[in-house]
Parts: structure tokens; sequence; C-alpha cells
């Protein structure tokens, strides 16, 4: 049963007045908050993050009148599974980002303020961000690059470890293995016979040690082969004209697809694309001072795979090259180069996914 933290002094159902709510979501508990058209708390309630808690909280949301937005904190984690439902039942959503510390250190910090700040700011700001949808393709491809993703940084660490143990091997174990190739170390390593009976001595405790760790990496590389082939037919059915573009393959291609999300049309332009992938340089001019800074907002993932495609057509693309040649004559530094590219790449980007 949903637990109440305030109930209004006297609640009745107005079909004429026009409200708006606000969610701050947490992993087992979702805490609402009502306001009314001029922005005055009504009541806030908390409820269980359940389906059937779900489904309270949007009942006892329309109680108070005509419901016109509802503000969600986190609708990319412990507010995914609202959203989903308020989506499934036409209820408008605005993505509200956490309360700055100025703001915090002058209200206090509890959950019911937390809504209804969430739910004011629905109200008094409509053109909020619009939260992705997490209900197709998309998403799928999400959950597999996520995994995919894990098992590349855990391969990654497994290589250093095996390289650093072997820095300590004893001498003969180490010469015998000195200036492999990783390839050929892992599978040198993975050969490795040492006796268990001997696990004592420090020499057969390592060739257990770096056998162990070179089957781990085999295995985790069959993982990641794996689901890069349920990930590279996705990304292709979900938009073959992004997978087309010169230089986007499909690790690119499922980033910025993600980033973009199921419903690209919340994204209304291209500059706001740009903002979005943290490649749009932001005005920092004062005075008589004019210029721009680095962007370091953004999605960052989807900035690292703007990186890697810019500097994928800097060496086979001859007119990203002959781009960079003007450029250059023009006294643009290299990095500086690099940054406009990536702004030129956001907006054909922006193109391929809005029109696939």
């Amino acid at each position: 049963m949903p637990t109440v933290a305030r109930k209004p002094a006297h609640h009745h159902t107005d079909a004429t007045r026009e409200v708006a709510g606000g969610v701050d979501t947490h992993k087992d508990t979702h805490t609402a908050a009502v306001v009314d058209e001029l922005g005055r708390l009504l009541a806030h309630q908390t409820f269980p993050a359940t389906p059937a808690g779900y489904r309270a909280l949007l009942g006892w949301l329309t109680t108070f009148g005509k419901l016109l937005i509802v503000g969600i904190e986190g609708t990319g984690s412990y507010g995914a599974g609202l959203a989903r439902y308020l989506t499934s039942q036409q209820i408008g959503l605005a993505e509200i980002d956490r309360p700055d510390r100025k703001t915090r250190r002058g209200r206090g910090k509890s959950d019911p303020i937390d809504a209804e700040a969430a739910a004011r700011a629905a109200l008094h700001h409509p053109r909020l961000g619009i939260p992705k949808a997490r209900d197709g393709r998309v998403e799928a491809l999400r959950n597999l690059r996520l995994a995919r993703r894990s098992a590349v940084s855990q391969r990654a660490d497994v290589t250093r470890q095996l390289k650093s143990l072997l820095i300590t091997a004893p001498d003969a174990l180490r010469e015998r293995l000195r200036g492999l190739s990783t390839t050929k170390l892992i599978t040198a390593c993975a050969g490795l016979r040492p006796d268990p009976t001997r696990a004592g001595e420090p020499e057969h405790a390592t060739k257990i040690a770096l056998r162990t760790l070179a089957h781990r990496h085999q295995h985790l590389s069959t993982e990641i082969n794996q689901l890069q082939r349920h990930i590279t037919p996705l990304v292709a059915a979900i938009n073959p004209t992004l997978l087309a573009l010169n230089g986007v393959g499909p690790d690119t291609a499922g980033q910025l697809l993600i980033t973009a999300g199921e419903n690209p049309d919340r994204i209304h332009t291209e500059a706001a694309f740009a903002m979005l992938c943290g490649v749009a340089p932001l005005p920092a001019s004062s005075g008589t001072t004019h210029r721009h800074r680095l962007n370091r907002g953004g999605d960052r993932q989807a900035n690292a795979a703007l990186y890697r495609l810019t500097l994928s057509r800097l060496r086979w693309h001859p007119a990203t090259q002959a781009y960079a040649q003007r450029r250059k004559t023009e006294g643009l530094s290299k990095p500086e180069t690099i940054r406009c590219l990536k702004r030129y790449l956001a907006r054909e980007i922006y193109t391929a996914i809005t029109n696939p």
C-alpha cells in the first residue's frame, strides 16, 4: 500500500483545475508531488516502484484535476519503468535535472522537496527534455552494447594484470614469454602446464595465475564476439543509412543511435544534437572579448564516437583531408580542426538518424 507523506487539508476532485506532477524516483519507491496551475503544492505521496504502484501514482495524480504534464527525475535509471507506463497512458512527460547545489543549500534535501521541485519545473518549463523511449530496438541495442563494453573493459584489465604479473615472474619463465605479442602471449600462457601439487612454489604459482588469466581473457573474447554477432545486424536493421556513411562502423553507429534514442524526433535541430553530443562550442565572451570555449558536457560516449570517426576520416577521406589542410593554412591547430570536424559530423549524423 502507498505511504502517505502529506495529505491536502481539503482534497476534492476538480475537473476544471489544471495540475502538474513531479516524481523523485528511487530503487524501491517513488515520491510524487502535485501542484496547481499557479505552482502551489497540493499534496505529495510515496508509492512502491512496481507496476501496481505506477497505476496508483497516476490515479492519485488525476484526482486533483486535469493532469497537464509529469516531470520525472531519473527517467534513464530508477524512473524508466514509470516513464514507460506513463507514456503508454498518453501522459506528457518532462525529464527533470537534479536540483543544483545552490537550490539545495537554500531549501534542503528530501524526496518530497525534490518531487515538488520537479512538478514546478515541468509546469513552468514545458519545453524541458523529452525522455528517451525505452521500449524498442534501440533499447535492445543499448543492453547488448552495455554487456559488450563491460566485457571489453574487463578483458583490458586482464591483459594489464597478466603483463604486470609477468614482470615479477621467475627469470626462466619471463625470458620464455618476453617479447611476445598480446595474442601470442595469451596463447602461450593458456598452454602452460603447472603442477597443481606444487602451488606453494613461486614458479608454479605464477604459471597457475598466468594460465587462469589467459583462460579468462579467451572467455571474454568469446563473449565479445558473440555479442558483436547480435549487435551488427541489429544496427543495420535500425538505420542502414547511418551505417553506410563513410567511416561509420557498427560500434560508432550503435553509440550514436543510443544517444539519439528510440524517438530521435525529440531532438528538434542538428544544433541540439551537437549539444547532446558535447561538440557544440560554448560562447565565453565578455566585454570586447569574443570567443568560444570547449564543451565538456553532453554524452561523452557519443563525443568519443565522433572523435574516432573524425580520426578515421582524416586518414582515409579526401574531402576531410582537404578541409583539414585548408584550416591549417588559416592558422588553426590540429585540436581546433578536429573540434570543427566533430561539429560538422554531428550535422551529418543527425540528418542520417532523423531521415533513415
